[in-house]
């Protein structure tokens, strides 16, 4: 969709319009204790996605997640600050700020307008990845989305998203094993495609649980080990 002559719609605009309005699926995860899965999803979905065709670019991304979880690991909170540490590790310099000018993406069909005080709305707007009210996918989801409609950085904002996902999952001790099923194009005026990514998550995560962990996989192979030394004593 365009708006005046040929110009894309203010996908930030429509965002900011749609967000407070989301009704957010209600979720009741597994309170068990969540053990590390025995595949990493997002390491695994970045060497699959961008491997190949830049595997420099794949290092210093999966550098970056590494830096992610371990804030994660240390509480800290998601800022546009914490980001940006980030964000000069995925993209191999120093120079990453807020952007300044409007941003596209899409192949132009989606266009980032600026808002009075952006940085700050985004500051704002990230606070709601620890707000009790929302369950967890929903928390998750938001921020990744947030970033994608803000479009924070000239380069990178996808990855960026991702990498944002994977920390808020991660401060609650969550680890996916499979992400790329959340691998779709997303639009800023698509209030039920939000909640439909809230919901895939939450399958996501309980799926996670679900299966054998790092753990139990290690315990399974030492019992077979121990079988086999027996049958042979």
């Amino acid at each position: 969709m365009t708006a005046g002559l040929g110009q894309p719609k203010d996908s930030l605009a429509e965002w900011l319009l749609i967000r407070p309005e989301i009704s957010w699926p209600s979720w009741c995860g597994a309170r068990l204790a969540f053990e590390a899965p025995a595949r990493d999803g997002f390491r695994n979905f970045f060497m699959a996605t961008r491997g190949r065709r830049d595997s420099e670019g794949t290092v210093r991304l999966l550098t970056a997640l590494d830096l992610a979880f371990a804030d994660a690991e240390q509480g800290r909170p998601l800022t546009f600050a914490l980001m940006a540490k980030w964000q000069r590790t995925v993209l191999g310099h120093d120079l990453v700020g807020f952007r300044t000018m409007p941003g596209f993406a899409k192949g132009g069909r989606e266009r980032y307008g600026l808002v009075p005080d952006a940085q700050a709305l985004f500051e704002h707007c990230l606070s709601g990845s620890v707000e009790p009210y929302l369950p967890l996918p929903s928390r998750a989801a938001l921020a990744y989305l947030d970033i994608l409609f803000f479009h924070p950085f000239e380069d990178g904002n996808a990855r960026a998203a991702m990498l944002a996902l994977a920390f808020v999952l991660a401060c609650e001790g969550v680890l996916l094993d499979q992400v790329h099923p959340l691998q779709t194009t997303r639009w800023a005026d698509d209030a039920e495609g939000a909640a439909n990514l809230a919901m895939l998550l939450g399958i996501l995560i309980t799926a996670a649980k679900r299966r054998p962990s790092q753990r139990r996989l290690r315990r399974l192979d030492q019992m077979r080990q121990d079988r086999r030394a027996s049958a042979t004593a």
